[in-house]
């Protein structure tokens, strides 16, 4: 089949090659020109594992190709999925700009019968505004055409996207036009074998699944982390408390991990976006409005839980920091718990050593040419004459690190454990305080 995907981001990129993995021709459209000559020289300007090797065997084989040319885009594809962003507005709303001119822009090329796909999350009503933004184009021109329009929202997680869309737990697609149900299930058919995974829906219910999904995963974290610091109160150990909870099937264990709080591109955008359009319309969702309220309350803990070890006044401290990127197998810093930290910590003076396995060069074009800030060649070099230790993301490399050698490198023997990665006597047993969270 032909399939434009227009916007080459994350989830452009990755459902572009995975498309034409299994044989489609697609066509990728960007804006921005050198993107595009990265694209087509097989350059990926994301750290997702798998994504390169099926980008390159894409465009090696003929399937996979990128261009600026809308026009050209707009002709290629019998499917034209709109991959946009969707940044949040300063009220927390759903920012549409960039989705309703790609919409405005098929209106103008428009010739042929198409099936529009809305891949970006977008609020309740989108596709509604996306179909009135086509025909207003159509109308403008004074031409006739026949469109649909669908909503098939991503659950790619970052770090295992590939995977998630080329072996989905569902494919939910939104339409009030039967023609474009089936084809959608047609396109859909080689990730769709082994049993029907495609959920048809009306377009409202689609469009508030995926904001309902991530929603729901940040508040069991948010839940979660709250627990956390109710345990510590209580000198329970909340790692035991999550076994004992987990083992319920009606629980199960996703998603109830105890931290230093959720970020990225997704949850604390949709959490927002999705409280907006309940307060837009009238209707009260504190549960909602909590979440985001305890996870930004959770990514000072680690502050605070510094503070208490070594005081208000950090001038003249040096942090060490293991984990930049919000969760493991990204390089995507967006709202990541760590910025909240070194935010603070430089506030208060302090310097900071840090590492990360992949988002050094991301940290590098956030900070700058900052003075206090120092990205570190491996984990032991950040913590050479640290005062303390502070892990925010559970990468694998940091899992079974050497306590005696960690002993020996810090100028204070503490440790802050953002992520509970250790069993409390493996550090302690070394010489090393150690701080996790809910846990005595």
């Amino acid at each position: 089949m032909r399939v434009t995907i227009i916007g080459t981001g994350y989830v452009g990129l990755v459902s572009g090659a995975c498309l034409a993995q299994v044989g489609n021709q697609v066509l990728c459209i960007d804006v921005d020109a050198a993107k595009v000559e990265r694209l087509r020289a097989g350059e990926i300007p994301i750290h997702e594992p798998d994504l390169p090797e099926i980008v390159r065997s894409g465009i090696a084989g003929g399937r996979l190709r990128f261009s600026t040319d809308i026009a050209e885009g707009v002709a290629h594809g019998e499917f034209l999925f709109i991959a946009v962003g969707t940044p949040p507005d300063e009220d927390g709303s759903a920012d549409l700009r960039y989705v309703l001119g790609v919409a405005a822009d098929i209106g103008k090329h428009l010739q042929e019968p198409r099936i529009i796909v809305n891949k970006s999350t977008v609020p309740v009503g989108t596709a509604q505004k996306v179909r009135a933004t086509i025909q207003a184009e159509l109308d403008r021109r004074g031409v006739r055409c026949d469109f649909a329009v669908v909503s098939n929202p991503e659950f790619l997680k970052e770090g295992a996207a590939v995977g998630d869309f080329m072996k989905p737990d569902r494919i939910i697609v939104g339409t009030d036009n039967e023609n474009a149900a089936q084809r959608m299930r047609d396109l859909y058919a080689p990730f769709n074998r082994n049993h029907d995974r495609l959920i048809l829906m009306d377009l409202p219910s689609a469009e508030l699944t995926k904001y309902a999904a991530n929603v729901l995963l940040a508040t069991k974290i948010s839940f979660m982390n709250e627990l956390s610091g109710l345990a510590e109160k209580l000198g329970a150990d909340i790692e035991k408390v999550r076994i004992g909870i987990g083992s319920d099937p009606r629980i199960g264990f996703d998603f109830i991990y105890p931290g230093c709080g959720y970020g990225g591109s997704c949850f604390p955008k949709d959490v927002r976006a999705l409280e907006h359009t309940a307060r837009e319309l009238g209707f009260d969702a504190p549960l909602i409005r909590a979440v985001e309220t305890v996870n930004n309350a959770q990514k000072r803990v680690l502050e605070r839980k510094l503070v208490e070890e070594l005081g208000e006044d950090l001038d003249g401290k040096c942090i060490a920091i293991w984990g930049l990127a919000f969760k493991p197998n990204t390089d995507d810093m967006r709202e990541a718990p760590s910025r909240t930290l070194i935010d603070g910590l430089r506030r208060r003076g302090a310097t900071i050593q840090a590492f990360d396995p992949v988002a050094m060069d991301e940290a590098a074009r956030i900070y700058g040419n900052a003075t206090d800030l120092r990205l570190c060649a491996d984990p032991y070099d950040a913590c050479t004459g640290a005062d303390a230790l502070v892990i925010c993301t559970e990468w694998q490399i940091f899992r079974s690190p050497d306590f005696a050698q960690l002993r020996h490198l810090l100028r204070n023997p503490l440790i802050i454990d953002g992520r509970n990665l250790y069993e409390p006597r493996l550090p302690r047993s070394a010489g090393l305080r150690y701080r996790a969270i809910g846990r005595p």
